[in-house]
């Protein structure tokens, strides 16, 4: 497992945070007890398994929901 923290440009509402995180909840490899988005500091915090998903499909997932990923970092 990988832990990832991304910097989004600024979610404007709670129903921001609610979009971002039922789609990722959708994706296979996510760990779904850990993610946590965070409407205060426009960050997603999450663990995820690296042989199932690539950051690059978090990334693009959120992306194409309308989102800026500015920074992206994983351990």
């Amino acid at each position: 497992m990988k832990k990832a923290t991304l910097q989004l440009e600024t979610l404007t509402c709670p129903s921001c945070m609610a979009k971002i995180e039922g789609a990722l909840k959708s994706l296979d490899g996510i760990d779904k007890d850990t993610l946590n988005v965070s409407f205060n500091t426009s960050r997603v915090k999450v663990d995820f398994d690296d042989s199932k998903l690539a950051i690059e499909a978090i990334q693009k997932k959120i992306s194409d929901l309308g989102y800026e990923v500015k920074k992206t970092q994983v351990k």
